[in-house]
C-alpha cells in the first residue's frame, strides 16, 4: 500500500469515526483512495489468477452482477488497507462488543484475529471486487461466511458516480425492535470509504443497549458500470 492512502489513514478522526457509527449507523471518509489506486483495482478484475472465486449473483437470486474474492496472497494494496483498517477498526468494535451481552474481544491486529478465524475452521479470504452493470443491483444482506464475524466492514466505491454509472446507492436497513425499519440511501464519491456493520450495532434504549440487525445492498444501477470493493476482515469456511 502506497505511503500517502497509510498517513490519510492514520489521519481520520477515528474517534469522530465511531461517533458517526453510533449515531447514523455507519460512517464515510470523503474521498480515501486516489484516482490511480482506484483504476488499479478495477484493472484487476479481469485477471482471472487474482481471484478464488467468482459469484452471478442472478444465480442465487442475490441480484444482478457478479463479484470476484480475491485469492491469497491479496494484492498489495488490499493486504495492506485489510491490515491498517484492522488495527483503526479493532478499539471500535471492541467497543460495540462491550455494549452488547457476551464476552467477545478482538485482539488489536490483524494477523492474531485470523488466526481465531483458522481455529474456527474460516480460512478463505473475504475481500472482494464487485461490478454492476445497467440494470444491476444488490439485494438487502449480510456478509456472514460463519461462526466467527468480525462486527465492522468497510466499502470502497471505485468508479465516478455520474461519470462511469448512474443510480446505484448504498442502501443501508436497520432494524429495531417495536419499531419500523429505518432505511438509508448513500452517494459516496469514487475512492471514498463506508464503514458499516456487518451484522448488528448497539443502540441505547430505556433499558440498556440493544441488538439493532442491520443489512445492506445497493440500488438498480441505471446506466454504465459500478465497481466497487467490499473489505471484510473475517475469513469464510
Amino acid at each position: 500500500m502506497d505511503n500517502r492512502t497509510t498517513e490519510q489513514l492514520a489521519a481520520l478522526d477515528w474517534g469522530a469515526m465511531a461517533a458517526q457509527i453510533d449515531e447514523t449507523g455507519y460512517a464515510r471518509t470523503g474521498p480515501l483512495l486516489s484516482v490511480e489506486a482506484c483504476a488499479g483495482l478495477i484493472a484487476l478484475y479481469d485477471q482471472d489468477a487474482r481471484f478464488r472465486s467468482t459469484i452471478e449473483m442472478s444465480r442465487y437470486r442475490f441480484g444482478e452482477g457478479q463479484y470476484r474474492y480475491f485469492d491469497n496472497p491479496l494484492p498489495p494494496l488490499v493486504a495492506g488497507l485489510r491490515n491498517d483498517l484492522y488495527c483503526h477498526l479493532a478499539p471500535i468494535a471492541n467497543r460495540m462488543a462491550a455494549r452488547l451481552p457476551g464476552e467477545q474481544t478482538f485482539p488489536a491486529d490483524l494477523k492474531a484475529y485470523q488466526r481465531i478465524c483458522h481455529q474456527a475452521g474460516q480460512l478463505r479470504p473475504t475481500p472482494l471486487l464487485l461490478r454492476y452493470e445497467a440494470g444491476g443491483y444488490n439485494r438487502l444482506h449480510q456478509d456472514l461466511y460463519g461462526g466467527e464475524n468480525f462486527p465492522l466492514q468497510a466499502v470502497f466505491l471505485l468508479s465516478r458516480p455520474g461519470e462511469d454509472f448512474t443510480g446505484g446507492e448504498f442502501l443501508l436497513l436497520e432494524n429495531q425492535p417495536r419499531a419500523q425499519s429505518i432505511g438509508q440511501a448513500i452517494a459516496p464519491v469514487q475512492g471514498e470509504m463506508l464503514i458499516i456493520p456487518v451484522k448488528e450495532r448497539p443502540v441505547a434504549g430505556k433499558r440498556g443497549d440493544y441488538r439493532a440487525p442491520m443489512r445492506h445492498g445497493v440500488s438498480r444501477i441505471h446506466t454504465g458500470l459500478r465497481y466497487t470493493m467490499g473489505m471484510i476482515f473475517h475469513d469464510a469456511e
